[in-house]
């Protein structure tokens, strides 16, 4: 059973820092190219925000670059997206997957946490 719990959200003004941790579990017959975090704001359609692939390899929407980085643990299966620089348009719930990065999610696949909520205020 692969599983996926996302923490470190919450409530920060523009400008403030949150990082986002996403806790994986698979069992031995599971592998992944890629983990990544995705995010969804209300009415919006869910969109890539950051992946790594297992060779270290980053990719980061634009809209992120420069504010947003991905990083992982693997001694401890922890996934991390630490996020500077907010603004209110980062806004949503964001959710990490087994899949690599695209720039909207239109197909199923993979495996997702339940998602975290950031909220950015102005």
């Amino acid at each position: 059973q692969v599983q996926l719990v996302e923490s470190g959200g919450g409530s920060v003004q523009a400008g403030g820092s949150l990082r986002l941790s996403c806790a994986a579990s698979f069992p031995r017959w599971y592998s992944t190219n890629c983990m990544g975090w995705f995010r969804q704001a209300p009415g919006k359609e869910r969109e890539g925000v950051a992946a790594i692939d297992r060779r270290g390899v980053t990719t980061y929407a634009d809209s992120v670059k420069g504010r947003f980085t991905i990083s992982q643990d693997n001694p401890k299966n922890t996934l991390y997206l630490q996020m500077n620089s907010l603004k209110p348009e980062d806004t949503a719930m964001y959710y990490c997957a087994t899949r690599c990065f695209s720039t909207v999610v239109t197909s199923p696949g993979g495996f997702w946490g339940q998602g975290t909520q950031v909220t950015v205020s102005s």
